[in-house]
């Protein structure tokens, strides 16, 4: 009698702080054999960290195959693909400025995932996070449902996070979306903000709710400030780790991601943050909701930023 139960394979591109954060969540959550790869330079760190959170699994009780690597054959044929590679920000540098170093980074990534992984779900984390999930989409010229970049779930945690704190409620009744670039004129969507159901602006004046955005838009810099040497990683590892387990297990969950957009929200040809339904097909569907005419506008202006980052992308993949 054999029949194969197939154990999905997921294959963590970066074996740094957000890296190592990945292999832990992933594997407390059993959701696949988990493969840190890294440039041979670091080969150590990846596997030092998978062999670390091995000898963790029979503590915490959980099954799945942990591996370190610099050899892309490794990863072939993964089910999943997470990118962290690249620089992280230091203080007072922009996500921007990350642009250069990055775009070389993701062509050889991409590259490889193109040839050792062509039917991978790929989350890119690496900032900038909209040029980036573009420069991948570009190179790799995978289907558009199985791309995306992670930064709405973060984004909407961190305001959802700011929001509880506020209210003195659980975090668990606070509903809230983030659309836009992942920069500092990304768009929280108030109206669609609510508490156990009850819209925000019931329970808040409009001056904490100005604070509690802009603090959200900054939250990012505000970390890479207090830690000195990169970036946040706690978080965004646990706001992938949502976004692979929908794809997974078919949750077909309703979450903010910078998806490829063909016309959705008067935008085109780019990724940029919006509500989609990730499913066992990937990006299943955008979801179109209706904006204030701030709203709308905040998002053009926030998309246009991210147009100027994709024209600097196609310039050095020229």
């Amino acid at each position: 009698m054999t029949h194969h139960i197939h154990r999905p394979k997921i294959a963590l591109v970066g074996s740094g702080q957000i890296g190592g954060n990945l292999a832990l969540l992933l594997g407390q959550k059993q959701l696949g054999d988990i493969f840190l790869l890294d440039i041979p330079d670091l080969e150590g760190i990846a596997k030092g960290k998978a062999l670390d959170i091995a000898q963790m699994t029979p503590i915490q009780d959980f099954d799945v195959k942990l591996a370190g690597t610099s050899r892309w054959e490794d990863v072939r044929g993964a089910d999943v693909v997470v990118i962290t590679a690249g620089r992280p920000r230091k203080p007072g540098m922009s996500r921007d400025e990350l642009l250069d170093v990055n775009v070389k980074i993701m062509k050889d990534v991409a590259a490889n995932v193109k040839t050792y992984c062509p039917d991978a779900f790929t989350v890119v984390i690496s900032n900038p996070l909209d040029a980036m999930v573009y420069a991948f989409y570009k190179i790799t010229g995978f289907g558009h449902h199985q791309v995306v970049g992670m930064a709405g779930v973060l984004d909407s945690g961190r305001f959802r996070y700011f929001v509880a704190e506020k209210l003195g409620v659980s975090v668990e009744d606070v509903n809230a979306f983030v659309l836009g670039g992942h920069g500092d004129d990304m768009v929280p969507i108030v109206p669609y903000c609510s508490v156990g159901g009850i819209p925000l602006a019931q329970l808040m004046k409009q001056e904490e709710i100005d604070q509690i955005v802009d603090r959200t838009r900054k939250a990012g810099g505000e970390i890479v400030a207090l830690y000195k040497t990169g970036s946040a990683y706690y978080s965004p590892a646990a706001a992938a780790v949502q976004m692979v387990e929908s794809y997974l297990r078919d949750k077909k969950r309703v979450l903010p991601a910078a998806a490829w957009l063909q016309g959705e929200y008067g935008l085109k040809e780019m990724f940029v943050g919006v509500p989609v339904i990730i499913g066992a097909h990937g990006i299943e569907r955008v979801l179109q909701v209706e904006l204030s005419a701030a709203d709308q506008e905040a998002l053009k202006k926030s998309a246009a930023r991210v147009k100027e980052l994709c024209g600097e992308v196609d310039k050095r993949l020229a």
